[in-house]
């Protein structure tokens, strides 16, 4: 999967952070934008993708998707 999101948003430095018991975050360019220990969920549907793109900016290529 990171390598994944490192592909769709090449102009972006998207980190996802894997630990222990399924808990994961997603960092973009230094920034965390999701947390399933924050958030205690998991992610909906699409929800990571559309935060990596707000977080990515308008001028990323996978935000035309």
């Amino acid at each position: 999967m990171a390598a994944e999101l490192r592909d769709a948003f090449p102009h972006a430095d998207v980190r996802l952070i894997q630990s222990s018991g399924g808990v994961f975050e997603v960092d973009v360019d230094g920034h965390r934008v999701f947390s399933k220990k924050t958030t205690k969920r998991h992610a909906e549907p699409g929800e990571v993708l559309r935060l990596i793109r707000g977080a990515a900016g308008p001028n990323t290529p996978s935000s035309k998707r």
